[in-house]
């Protein structure tokens, strides 16, 4: 087979589907990232969108290539197991990252203190960080 031109209807017009909607949102994931205010906030529009928009591509990817050679083609499925995998543990350790940085800093308006989990006591608030005495 030699490539998109031989593929049938039925699967191009999967193929194509699973593309345009894993594109847009992959996009949507992308823009939550430029436009949300706070790093916490940033955080969710790739976090979220990354598995979904990442999983459409890599099921366009099978079909494709599933009905182009004939046979039954799952790489894609390793890929998708290390990403759903992986991706949501990373995410959670940017965030404790972020949540621990910010509590030494002192931040409490950076948005670590918000729901309640963290607090940052009144005397540390008003003290100086560390290294600043």
């Amino acid at each position: 087979m030699s490539g998109v031109d031989d593929l049938p209807g039925w699967a191009a017009l999967i193929v194509s589907l699973l593309l345009i909607l894993g594109s847009s949102i992959v996009l949507i994931g992308a823009l939550g990232l430029l436009r949300l205010p706070t790093f916490y906030q940033r955080m969710h529009g790739p976090a979220i969108t990354i598995t979904l928009g990442a999983g459409c591509l890599l099921i366009a990817s099978m079909v494709f290539f599933t009905v182009g050679q004939s046979r039954l083609v799952i790489h894609e499925v390793i890929i998708s197991g290390f990403l759903l995998m992986t991706a949501p543990v990373v995410s959670m350790l940017i965030m404790r990252a972020a949540v621990y940085r910010d509590l030494r800093a002192r931040k409490g308006e950076s948005g670590a203190t918000d729901g309640g989990v963290y607090t940052i006591g009144e005397e540390e608030v008003n003290s100086p960080a560390p290294g600043e005495r």
